[in-house]
């Protein structure tokens, strides 16, 4: 439990299952979807228009809360899933997909030029990331103390294509070359200093595992135990999944990439590499840089754009998995294809952010086969629109999304996806209330 209890303080939070319920009052249910400020913004009516939920009473429930059951008709249910979408910053909510499916089914009807690796391509990516890196660093070089932000802005995103290339050689869609792929997939890595190998087998086991609820490396939700235990452990909880969620992929890497207890017999040597590569970069690439720049030089031309690469690790991830009304599931329950595609969110960013980290926002293909290259993502997202679109969750990044996310999705239940933090102990959950305040309901 100790072990659990450390994984879920410092890992990033999933979701949990179908549509999430409202509470029982007075022994009844009023389906309705309420907004991050309690409000009800949709309600299915029902005969007995005396237990309609009041308006006004909705303040009890802080999070938001969704109907018990979708309607039983289509029609209905795009509507519901209309107004869904428009309550958590979402473009569109997927409709389940139908159990028969299989994961098989969606990758065979993918083009198959979609999987072709095209070294041209591959090298171009590469290019692009030294250049926009390289870029970063003269604008931090030459700025004015007031532009640093936005040179570290870029600079950080530039980096993040670094990740992305070493990504690629992880899951062998960058080179036919086994050699050149792990050369290069730690190379990127080095500046980041990521190690290549321990995240690559924890990575491969989050693409087994997607949403599971035990096995999944990459986000859990918080476990209920956990959040009841300790006081201080609760609060350290409640800032890291509410105010510096978007820097939790620090506290992740730091948990899961570094223990060689966490790995097989078989991959320690490996693992005993790349971490050695890391620490060379540690104990020799960051003396250079103070010895040419100063303590002050390091912070400004290394560390500022690391921690906005951890912004962008910590925002990708978090929205590519964690919603209301996606869930976590246990092993017995959970079906591959519906994690896969049901559960993994297409995003778009801005469109220098999607050039610079070479489309890794197009993330559901990516999930049904994680041998497509980067560059070939948008024409696999092409096919599952045309083929399997009403089953596909969409969004645009939008501060609606981030807040929905950032203040409900903490808690673990079953019945409801997620329980915000607020609900459960309000008089421990500052953060996420100053975070509904302060936060813009934008979408």
């Amino acid at each position: 439990m100790a072990c659990r209890l450390a994984d879920s303080l410092f890992l990033f939070t999933g979701p949990h299952q179908n549509y999430a319920r409202t509470q029982k009052i007075a022994s009844h249910n009023a389906p309705g979807i309420l907004d991050v400020k309690g409000k009800i913004v949709f309600q299915k009516k029902i005969k007995r228009q005396n237990y309609l939920l009041p308006v006004k009473r909705a303040a009890i429930l802080r999070a938001v809360a969704v109907p018990v059951a979708p309607p039983s008709s289509s029609a209905d249910g795009a509507e519901y899933r209309k107004q869904l979408s428009e309550s958590y910053g979402f473009e569109q909510i997927g409709e389940p997909l139908p159990e028969n499916v299989r994961l098989k089914d969606i990758i065979e009807s993918l083009p198959k030029e979609v999987f072709e690796i095209n070294d041209v391509k591959a090298w171009k990516s590469v290019l692009v990331s030294v250049a926009s890196y390289t870029l970063g660093l003269i604008m931090i070089a030459k700025a004015p103390w007031y532009l640093l932000p936005l040179a570290w802005a870029w600079t950080g995103t530039a980096i993040t294509g670094f990740f992305v290339i070493g990504h690629d050689c992880a899951h062998k869609s960058f080179s036919r070359n086994k050699l050149v792929e792990d050369i290069v997939g730690t190379l990127a890595f080095m500046p980041l200093i990521y190690p290549y190998e321990p995240w690559r087998f924890k990575h491969d086991q989050h693409h087994a595992k997607t949403n599971m609820l035990k096995e999944d490396t990459a986000w859990h939700p918080v476990w209920k135990e956990e959040f009841d235990s300790a006081p201080l452990l609760r609060k350290a909880i409640v800032y890291g999944y509410g105010p510096f969620r978007p820097w939790m992929s620090i506290a992740h890497w730091l948990l899961w990439h570094f223990d060689l207890k966490k790995f097989r017999p078989n991959e320690v040597k490996r693992v005993k590499i790349s971490l050695a590569c890391v620490f060379a970069f540690m104990f020799i690439g960051w003396p250079l840089i103070i010895y040419k720049t100063g303590i002050i030089g390091w912070v400004k031309f290394w560390l500022m754009p690391w921690l906005g690469y951890h912004f962008w690790m910590s925002t990708f991830t978090m929205v590519h998995h964690t919603a209301p009304h996606i869930p976590f599931k246990a092993s017995e329950e959970w079906n591959a294809a519906q994690a896969q595609l049901n559960g993994t969110v297409h995003c778009a960013y801005p469109q220098w952010i999607e050039i610079l980290c070479h489309d890794i926002n197009v993330h559901i293909p990516h999930h049904i086969s994680p041998r497509i290259p980067s560059y070939n993502l948008r024409a696999a997202h092409k096919s599952l629109q045309e083929n399997w679109g009403k089953h596909l969750n969409e969004a645009s990044w939008n501060w609606r999304l981030m807040k929905t996310i950032m203040t409900i999705c903490h808690v673990y239940s079953k019945e409801e996806n997620y329980v915000a933090f607020d609900r459960l102990k309000p008089e421990d959950s500052y953060p996420i209330t100053f975070l509904k305040k302060v936060m813009p309901d934008l979408a």
